[in-house]
């Protein structure tokens, strides 16, 4: 299984991945619970779910898994289509730089 498989061979859910991409624009759980408005327990859980799927022991090392992998793009570094469309804004701004 390569690093950038799923541990579990469960995919990511689409609650999941906006998770990580509120986790790696710094936000802490509490922070991302009223976000999305759902309870931080559920966060705790998707977060502790989204560690066992990616293999990651902890946040900083999930970041780095989902730079690595394309599934967030910060700062219009590591760009990627992401499911919202984030990736037609992060092209129209590289473009106009």
């Amino acid at each position: 299984m390569s690093a950038g498989e799923l541990q579990t061979g469960h995919a990511l859910s689409e609650r999941e991945v906006q998770v990580i991409e509120l986790v790696s624009s710094g936000l802490k759980n509490e922070e991302i619970s009223q976000r999305l408005e759902i309870s931080k327990r559920t966060v705790d859980n998707h977060i502790s779910n989204i560690l066992t799927k990616t293999g990651t022991e902890n946040r900083v090392a999930l970041v780095r898994w989902a730079l690595e992998w394309g599934k967030v793009c910060l700062d219009n570094v590591n760009c990627c289509l992401l499911p919202n469309g984030s990736m037609e804004a992060s092209e129209s701004s590289r473009v106009e730089s």
